[in-house]
């Protein structure tokens, strides 16, 4: 296994239309509105901390750490490796991912108390996956964001896949899909809505 490890310095991209601190606003009052956090002070004091987060890709077996800050961009060499970790593993193909997905990921994990791993199951996925993909599933989106770069699959090694998926439906930043049987949740940045 290859380990990745990501910090931001160096050149700031913007991430979303949505800026960051109007993401960070919305996330904090949908936290506090959920009573994932005691108060708004406590979402203020938790989520002001730099995190780390780690990935673990379960198709390729690769690792990547991301060290997060509410107060920076991602710089273009931490958005190069998170595309690449997030690639295609069956074309090798490599896509922009949206980085919203990471704001997602970093206030999923701050909600949650999570200390573990974020297991990828999907990220990128080309349009010949996706069709091979709908061939044998009906749960595959003949349209779907995983081929724009906008949507991951996920668990996480110490909190379970409801605690997940409850803790996305508060924030209201996308589309959340929860497949119990399967034991994974989709995120991703479109439209709000779930399943």
């Amino acid at each position: 296994m290859s380990t990745n490890t990501i910090s931001h310095p160096g050149h700031q991209v913007p991430v979303a239309s949505l800026s960051r601190r109007a993401f960070l606003t919305r996330a904090g009052m949908a936290a506090v509105g959920a009573l994932l956090l005691p108060s708004a002070d406590a979402f203020a004091k938790i989520f002001s901390k730099e995190r780390k987060l780690s990935f673990h890709n379960l198709n390729t077996g690769e690792e990547l750490t991301l060290l997060c800050s509410p107060q920076q961009y991602y710089d273009r060499l931490t958005l190069r490796r998170f595309n690449y970790f997030l690639r295609d593993h069956r074309t090798d193909s490599v896509h922009q991912m949206d980085p919203a997905l990471i704001d997602l990921l970093y206030a999923i994990f701050v909600f949650t108390g999570s200390r573990g791993t974020f297991q990828v199951i999907s990220g990128y996925r080309s349009p010949e996956t996706n069709r091979m993909l709908r061939k044998i599933s009906h749960g595959v989106a003949e349209h779907s964001l995983h081929m724009e770069g906008k949507a991951i699959d996920i668990r996480m090694s110490d909190i379970g896949t409801r605690t997940i998926q409850k803790a996305a439906l508060a924030l209201q930043q996308g589309g959340v899909g929860y497949y119990r049987r399967s034991d994974f949740v989709h995120l991703d940045t479109g439209r709000v809505r779930s399943w």
